[in-house]
């Protein structure tokens, strides 16, 4: 893999918990507590999990649009994440966001034209007055809108196509990297198809990497080059595609992948259902956070809290399972080989 464009190091967000007329803290929601990843040029990295997790708060901690309780984030061999506010604005053109609702993310009370055109000001990339409007004109044909389009307000378009406004304005700053945070979510399943397929043409042509946040698996598993799993503020696998979705190598993978539904009409999947709910993120288990819930849990899961390992090439899992002999190992051997037969 070539170098990485986005590192980030042990990354936490803790939110304090305030009580009381003078609003004391009280307590902290981890909501990130030390994850580590990176993203290639070009490369899509798919971070998923349910509700709750931490994903969009990844995203935003690595946009800057609060300050981190710790880690570290590189963008291109430069850490940005102390960096002063006046110094990181100019890279700050380089990672751009599309975010999950079309409808609130645009300014009603400006047209499309003006819309597109405020962060090819901001940033100076325009020559003159007719550059910008070819830039703008650009835009809307790279998003596969009709050019006209840009004298219309954001309520003439339907979310599909706001959306395509959307991921036109983080493309007027010309970035390496776009944040996609459950960009497709609020879209019918026609026009999501439609968003995915505009936005992995727009990365072969532009060379863009892309940090895809989501919890539609069927839509990772269609345009994403790895995975990411989050779980209550920690990554507990990180895989190519292709590896994870095949033969999982964390019990909370392997029951997501049982949820999602089966093309083949008639196929079956063997279903894993998870006790109980999702522990507070203001006070979560200690050892393994998943161990409330984990059908395969024994006494150190419930003790040592378990680093991510590298179970093989490119394929990591934070599961004390895999320190167990493959015999006893309910996600390898038999099991393991039975999934991939089945993939």
């Amino acid at each position: 893999m070539s170098t990485p464009l986005l590192e980030v190091h042990d990354l936490k967000k803790h939110f304090p918990v305030r009580a009381g007329f003078l609003g004391g803290v009280t307590g902290y929601v981890y909501a990130v507590d030390g994850i580590s990843f990176s993203i290639a040029k070009g490369e899509t990295l798919s971070l998923v999990g349910e509700s709750g997790c931490g994903k969009s708060t990844v995203g935003k901690a690595i946009l800057r649009l609060f300050d981190i309780t710790g880690g570290q984030v590189t963008l291109d061999g430069t850490r940005i994440d102390d960096m002063p506010a006046a110094t990181l604005r100019p890279l700050r053109r380089r990672m751009q966001v599309v975010f999950q609702d079309p409808y609130s993310s645009l300014n009603p009370r400006m047209r499309v034209r003006d819309i597109l055109a405020e962060p090819i000001r901001n940033f100076g990339l325009a020559k003159d007055a007719a550059d910008l409007e070819k830039r703008v004109g650009d835009l809307m044909d790279r998003v596969r809108l009709p050019r006209d389009a840009v004298r219309r307000w954001p309520h003439e378009f339907s979310g599909g196509q706001r959306q395509r406004i959307g991921i036109a304005r983080a493309l007027a700053a010309e970035p390496d990297l776009i944040i996609c945070d459950e960009a497709v979510s609020a879209l019918d399943v026609s026009v999501k198809a439609q968003i995915v397929n505009l936005l992995q043409d727009l990365q072969k042509d532009l060379g863009l990497a892309l940090l895809f946040i989501s919890h539609d698996l069927a839509i990772v598993e269609h345009m994403t080059h790895r995975v990411a799993v989050m779980y209550l503020g920690k990554i507990v696998e990180v895989a190519p595609k292709r590896e994870l979705f095949a033969a999982p190598k964390h019990p909370y993978t392997e029951a997501l992948l049982s949820a999602v539904p089966v093309p083949e009409p008639g196929a079956q999947r063997e279903r894993v259902i998870l006790k109980g709910d999702v522990p507070s993120p203001i006070n979560p288990p200690k050892g393994c956070r998943f161990h409330t819930r984990c059908p395969y849990a024994f006494d150190r899961c419930r003790q040592d809290e378990p680093a991510l390992y590298q179970t093989e090439p490119g394929h990591w899992s934070a599961c004390h399972l895999h320190d167990l002999p493959a015999a006893e190992n309910p996600l390898a051997g038999a099991k393991g080989a039975a999934l991939i037969a089945k993939h």
